[in-house]
C-alpha cells in the first residue's frame, strides 16, 4: 500500500502564500514497513527512526517533483502536513496528506 501526498509550490508576499502562480504535483510513498518499521520494539527499526527516513525521502521526492532538487531551506512539520521555505527565495512548498 502506498500513501498519497499532494504538493503545492507557490510564491509568497510578505511571508504569506500568494498563489500568483502555483505548481502542483502528487507524490506516492510506501508504508513505514518499507523503511524497517516492524510495529514492535524487538525487530527492525523503531517508529522514530523509520519516520525520520520516511520524512527525508518524502521531502526529497516532493522537492524533485517541483524542480527544487538540491535547494536548502527550513522545514516545518505540522502533523500530516509540512511547509518548506527555501533560503533566499520568496516561495513556499506545501506537502499535505492526500486522500
Amino acid at each position: 500500500m502506498t500513501h498519497k501526498w499532494d504538493i503545492e509550490y507557490t510564491d509568497t508576499f510578505a511571508g504569506d502564500a500568494n498563489y500568483c502562480w502555483v505548481k502542483r504535483a502528487t507524490v506516492r510513498m510506501p508504508e513505514l514497513t518499507h523503511y524497517g518499521y516492524a510495529g514492535d520494539c524487538v525487530s527492525g527499526k523503531s517508529y522514530t527512526e523509520a519516520n525520520k527516513v520516511y520524512r527525508r525521502e518524502l521531502m526529497k521526492r516532493a522537492k524533485a517533483s517541483v524542480g527544487l532538487t538540491g535547494i536548502r531551506g527550513v522545514t516545518y512539520w505540522h502533523g500530516d502536513s509540512a511547509e518548506f521555505r527555501p533560503y533566499g527565495m520568496a516561495t513556499v512548498l506545501f506537502i499535505n496528506w492526500g486522500e
